[in-house]
């Protein structure tokens, strides 16, 4: 700002886990499958010195809970058993201690226990897990069993959502039926709720809870301000246990403007950067210095690297002689005849490195330019951006520019807005002309903070906006205050010292980056983006990304892992927060990303670790970012020097088929299989369903190929027990292989009991 003539921290809770158990560090067998309550490893582990390992066993198609005492035998060769811990690892990763490091040099173990698993769920993968702590005696688990008993039926339900989609034009609202079936053991009370919702978009229930077996409508009901896209909403059923459905929402005709919260972070690095301009070229960056030129390189290259159209206008007249160029940028799109310009002043004084008076002002309009850039959104009106010379010489630099201007181009310039000193420690909270139209989206952002902002007397004609208003262009503008004091009364609407200058460090050397405070540049920048969007922007594209993986494929010997790249980039709208997994490994083999969430625009490593055990061949492996919408990529894997695989496999696991729901999927993965599919492949289905004809059953190849199975025949038939011959011969074996059931009519449901496939029969 030009001088005035002379006549004025955090609580942690530490969480002990009972047990805790190393990772397995031996070659781990496939999970032996059982259906029932009970069943048995007979594949033998090594029991190397000092190590752990694992045997498997995975129990499915138990409807009752694990009783109270259920029982373990366990058959263990080794010559020294006081060395062995032994547990039960139940699904969830609770640890039973079975055996710990008694019975000294005694040989071997051969024993039943009995363990109280009762508060476990039956269904899922259990471990014995077995750890050598010694040297000097090797052995092996030779087998193991286990039985859950006969406790009572555990609860539990499954949810979906009739139909799965929708598209609803922004301002309207969608439904669906939220459908609920009780499973096993007694119908229990489920609450509903939805998240992943859009911004401007409510979800309601009726009724908002439900007991398993009925239905609940869900309506969500959108304003027209929510952003066009698609959003996967996540409708949650909670009981005694949670389950999960999704509904893709699909809004048109939306786009309302959506308004960036500028990071204060990424201004106060531009302030970081005229600090150091500063220090190295003689402590100020006065509009004659070589610490000013510097300035204008700075902001122009980060400009021009952006995409705006950017020009350096020599003051020719009326500048102190030796001063640098007004810096220019202009955003393409929008009404050329409607121009809406922000503008501040770059230069600073010679007493000191001007980070408040004005690199605040500078910064922060720079990075709402590259916030605009960023997001690109689709423009109404023209916006241009100016970044002023030799403003503390007399506002020489904005009075050339305007000077030069044509009539014409005068009339195009809607209004003006300045930012002068928006970061003043001590500051209050000023809008120049605050009552007038152009100042109307200024004051209203302020306004919705409860900050009561004032008139900026001290200010007027003091700053480059007088330049613009003495041309007869509407002008505005935010300013915190300079050597003027704040009242009492300001004091205590805004808070500060009452009695001391706005800004302390007022054309002083200690107009440093210390002299920011934070909370008014955070209020100032977010008011000057509203101000912008609100006067420019007809639409924001909804935030989007893209994922993809480099290498994009590579080869591990079993047994060692391999890493890659996942590569992240913003493509339209703000940058989000992402979460990373993958899907499609084989058995025995693990992901981990590091870290396993990133902002777009950010890296992940990917690392994929394999056993010994894991079966030679090649895997497309799926790595799936999810944030406000979800990308893919995919990771081909190969494997070598491992086991051998299978052309043929078993899914026995029950799914639910609801009533005229949406489709179900059961998977078989086919692994190392060396030859091509048959034209006579055989699919072997068991369903449980009191009117067959209400069903299609498909076969769905890697590739989404889908081969019909059964179409709606049979009429009332109960059940489907059938092998079907298909001709897969045109596929690739390996990969997963699904069948697709849906129930396309009202009044009956089922169950895929279980199917089988083999490729080369």
């Amino acid at each position: 700002m030009r001088r005035r003539p002379l006549l004025s921290a955090a609580l942690a809770t530490l969480v002990a886990v009972a047990m805790v158990v190393p990772a397995a560090a031996a070659s781990q067998p496939p999970a032996n499958l059982a259906a029932g309550c009970s069943g048995t490893s007979d594949t033998d582990v090594a029991i190397g010195d000092n190590t752990t390992v694992e045997s498997p066993i995975t129990i499915s198609e138990c409807a009752s809970a694990p009783s109270a005492t259920s029982t373990v035998p366990v058959k263990i060769v080794h010559t020294y058993i006081g060395d062995l811990a032994v547990s039960l690892i139940a699904p969830d990763g609770s640890a039973y201690t079975l055996h710990n490091h008694t019975g000294g040099s005694a040989d071997n173990i051969d024993q039943t226990y009995t363990v109280n698993l009762s508060s476990e769920t039956s269904n899922g993968t259990w471990k014995l897990r077995v750890n050598d702590n010694a040297a000097n005696d090797v052995g092996r688990i030779d087998s193991w069993s286990l039985n859950l008993g006969t406790g009572t039926p555990a609860n539990d339900f499954s949810v979906a959502v009739s139909p799965t989609s929708g598209s609803v034009a922004a301002g309207s609202s969608a439904t669906t039926t939220v459908q609920t079936q009780t499973t096993s053991g007694q119908a229990q009370t489920v609450q509903l709720t939805a998240s992943g919702l859009p911004a401007g978009a409510t979800a309601s229930f009726n009724p908002a809870s439900v007991t398993t077996g009925s239905n609940s409508t869900l309506t969500i009901s959108t304003t027209s301000s929510v952003a066009a896209g698609t959003y996967p909403v996540t409708v949650r059923a909670a009981g005694a246990t949670a389950k999960t459905a999704t509904y893709t929402l699909t809004v048109t005709t939306g786009g309302g403007v959506q308004i960036p919260d500028i990071d204060i972070a990424a201004v106060k690095q531009h302030l970081a950067a005229f600090g150091t301009i500063a220090s190295q070229n003689g402590g100020n960056r006065r509009s004659t210095t070589a610490g000013y030129r510097a300035s204008v390189t700075y902001v122009k290259d980060k400009l021009t690297a952006a995409g705006f159209t950017v020009t350096e206008q020599p003051c020719t007249s009326g500048c102190t002689s030796g001063a640098g160029p007004n810096v220019i940028a202009e955003w393409p799109g929008g009404n050329a005849n409607n121009v809406y310009m922000f503008g501040s002043h770059l230069d600073g004084v010679s007493a000191g490195p001007g980070i408040n008076d004005n690199g605040s002002g500078s910064g922060a309009l720079l990075e709402t330019a590259l916030v605009l850039a960023r997001t690109n959104p689709t423009m109404l009106n023209k916006v241009r951006f100016g970044w002023w010379t030799d403003e503390e010489q007399g506002l020489n630099g904005s009075r050339f520019y305007v000077s030069q201007l044509p009539a014409a181009e005068r009339t195009k310039i809607k209004t003006y807005h300045n930012f002068d000193m928006i970061g003043s420690v001590n500051g209050g909270y000023f809008i120049n002309n605050i009552t007038a139209a152009q100042s109307t989206h200024m004051k209203a952002y302020w306004d919705s903070l409860g900050l009561q902002p004032e008139e900026n007397t001290e200010g007027r004609n003091r700053s480059d906006d007088a330049s613009f208003t003495n041309a007869s262009i509407p002008a505005s503008g935010y300013a915190m205050g300079a050597s003027a004091r704040k009242t009492a009364a300001q004091a205590t609407k805004w808070g500060g010292t009452s009695g001391g200058a706005f800004d302390p460090c007022y054309h002083q050397s200690c107009d440093t980056t210390a002299n920011i405070s934070d909370t008014h540049l955070n209020r100032a920048v977010d008011g000057i983006a509203y101000t912008l969007w609100k006067s420019a922007v007809t639409s924001t594209p909804s935030a989007d990304f893209s994922v993809a993986v480099s290498p994009a494929s590579g080869s591990v010997a079993a047994g060692s892992s391999v890493n890659t790249t996942v590569q992240t980039q913003t493509v339209t709208g703000q940058p989000q927060t992402v979460q990373l997994s993958a899907s499609g490994l084989p058995s025995g083999a693990t992901a981990s990303f590091n870290p396993a969430s990133v902002t777009t625009g950010s890296n992940s490593t990917l690392t994929i670790s394999t056993t010994a055990s894991v079966i030679n061949g090649t895997y497309p492996v799926t790595i799936t970012a999810t944030g406000a919408v979800t990308h893919t990529a995919t990771y081909t894997l190969t494997v070598t020097g491992g086991g051998t695989g299978s052309c043929n496999g078993t899914n026995p696991n029950d799914v639910a088929i609801p009533d005229a729901g949406a489709a179900v999927d059961s998977d078989v993965v086919i692994n190392g299989c060396p030859t091509a599919p048959s034209n006579r492949a055989a699919v072997a289905v068991k369903i449980v369903h009191p009117y067959i004809g209400d069903l299609t059953v498909a076969l769905i190849a890697p590739d989404g190929t889908a081969y019909t199975l059964h179409n709606r025949t049979g009429g009332s038939t109960d059940n489907i027990d059938t092998t079907y011959t298909v001709d897969v011969s045109s596929e690739t074996a390996n990969g997963t292989w699904k069948l697709r059931v849906q129930d396309v009519a009202q009044a009956d449901v089922g169950t895929l009991d279980t199917w089988s496939l083999n490729l080369t029969p």
